[in-house]
């Protein structure tokens, strides 16, 4: 039996560049440096994708050290990921669209040894959602829905 969660946002256009994303009872900020015709309101949308993995990571890395009795000091995260934006620019290449390689760089302090951290990483990456989103393909269902403006207002 599935006991599945649902997780939900809704985002409205603010310009050609920024949205708004309300999640719950956030409201984040989507834009792009104006290298890239934004106004640097907030993160862009690659980078909230690495964000959103490091924030897993961080749930994820301390919740598997509590049942590994580990105890954790410090915990930090670097991530990077490159990505070839001719696509995204509308321009021919063979390159994907999204990030071709993520690398992330995890600092612990910890009472644990080597060993024992190594296999707290590995139940890390195997255990994050959002990690799990990235490295697997899933499935996104795309339907085109229209709003009255009386609706779009209300």
């Amino acid at each position: 039996m599935s006991r599945d969660s649902i997780f939900k946002v809704s985002a409205k256009s603010e310009n050609s560049t920024k949205t708004t994303v309300k999640a719950r009872n956030f409201s984040i900020v989507i834009d792009e440096p104006p290298i890239l015709g934004g106004k640097d309101e907030g993160a862009n949308p690659v980078e909230y994708v690495l964000a959103a993995l490091a924030g897993c990571l961080n749930v994820v890395g301390h919740v598997v050290a509590k049942e590994m009795d580990i105890q954790i000091k410090n915990l930090e995260f670097e991530l990077s990921g490159s990505l070839n934006p001719e696509k995204f620019m509308g321009r021919e290449t063979p390159d994907r669209a999204g990030y071709k390689n993520i690398e992330v760089k995890v600092y612990i302090d910890s009472d644990a040894d080597e060993l024992t951290l190594s296999k707290w990483l590995k139940a890390i990456e195997q255990r994050c959602p959002v990690s799990d989103n990235i490295a697997n393909s899933t499935p996104i269902e795309f339907s085109l829905n229209f709003k009255s403006e009386t609706e779009i207002a209300g």
